[in-house]
């Protein structure tokens, strides 16, 4: 298991000099390569609105990208879809924030699913942005087995989901739903999904413009 920090602590600053999104080519979503996964440049890049990826999930250190989609993914956090059946499967299961966050990037990561892009390098990356206190993981559980979860970045009212996993039906959805919840209790104002896919979609998930993103991101990560 791995520990999150109760309160986030600052990092040292990165070395790099991240680039501004809004000055890509409109449509255009890879904007950088190179740099490192170090805490401070991880944060640096979350609070300019890009996100990491490997260019090769396949090699153990691969060249890291740096991805700013435009338009980009939000779910509204008072548009969040919550089926009848969705509210039901909310009452099987134990959720849990924070108390496994490693086994949940580990089970995000798994090497048989399809599309996968998490290394090994960047389960342990975000590990330490966890133990700092800025990447969170919520966990459901049945029979106290872990069934499913999620895990992102939160800087002051800003959320950056990462990924979801599920072993069991609807179990990453409710980690989703009380994720929401948990948002809109403690003042956060924006959740970012990266891409609005059909899956996101279904659950509320809209797409904004870079310009907009960046501007909502701007007023997110304000401290409050």
């Amino acid at each position: 298991m791995s520990r999150v920090s109760p309160s986030p602590l600052e990092p040292p600053a990165t070395r790099y000099a991240l680039p501004d999104p809004i000055t890509s080519e409109p449509g255009e979503e890879l904007v950088a390569l190179g740099a490192d996964l170090e805490p401070g440049t991880l944060l640096a890049a979350y609070r300019t609105g890009l996100f990491p990826m490997p260019v090769d999930p396949n090699r153990r250190r691969s060249k890291i990208a740096w991805y700013s989609p435009d338009p980009r993914g939000v779910i509204p956090l008072d548009g969040l879809i919550v089926s009848k059946s969705l509210r039901s499967s909310c009452r099987r299961f134990d959720v849990r924030m924070d108390t496994d966050f490693r086994g949940v990037m580990e089970r995000c990561a798994d090497p048989q699913r399809q599309g996968r892009w998490i290394t090994p390098e960047f389960v342990d990356a975000y590990v330490r942005l966890a133990e700092l206190g800025w990447a969170h993981s919520v966990e459901t559980y049945l029979d106290d087995e872990l069934v499913g979860g999620l895990y992102g970045v939160r800087v002051n009212g800003f959320f950056a989901g990462e990924s979801m996993f599920h072993d069991v039906s609807d179990a990453s959805k409710v980690a989703l739903v009380h994720l929401v919840n948990h948002l809109n209790a403690t003042g956060a104002v924006l959740l970012d999904t990266q891409w609005a896919t059909d899956h996101l979609a279904s659950l509320g998930a809209i797409e904004v413009s870079r310009n907009d993103y960046v501007r909502l991101l701007a007023h997110a990560i304000q401290p409050r």
